[in-house]
């Protein structure tokens, strides 16, 4: 039950002020933040700095385009993984038929798990008079 008390409880205010200068700084050494909580006045600060660092993204994004760079990360709350990107992995008859691709062999029926299907080419024939 205390466990659950905010960081900012007298209850916890008393029990750090009680700590002698070795404890404090032995805990402050071995404490990881990520998975202490966090109170609502915290949550809301990360809100407000997530928001105003995607705000100024979007700002530069619209006048410098590209350059901008990518999207800022999320501040990190407690109890929340970041998200990891998955990378697609290949099966070895996938990489086989891949590697075979690129070596330049041409590959009928299934490539990469689909239905091979014929390049659709289009391009713009300038108008030309008939002469």
């Amino acid at each position: 039950m205390i466990r659950r008390l905010p960081p900012e409880s007298a209850f916890k205010t008393a029990l750090r002020d009680a700590m002698s200068d070795g404890e404090l700084k032995e805990a402050s050494q071995t404490a990881d933040p990520s998975t202490g909580q966090w109170s609502k006045t915290e949550m809301l600060l990360a809100e407000l700095i997530d928001a105003v660092r995607y705000l100024r993204y979007t700002t530069l994004r619209l006048q410098a385009g590209k350059k901008a760079g990518k999207a800022p990360d999320p501040v990190p709350r407690p109890g929340v993984k970041p998200k990891v990107a998955k990378k697609r992995q290949l099966s070895a008859a996938q990489r086989e038929l891949l590697f075979r691709r690129i070596q330049g062999a041409y590959i009928e029926g299934e490539v990469l798990g689909e239905e091979a299907q014929p390049a659709v080419v289009r391009r713009q024939v300038p108008n030309t008079p008939d002469s």
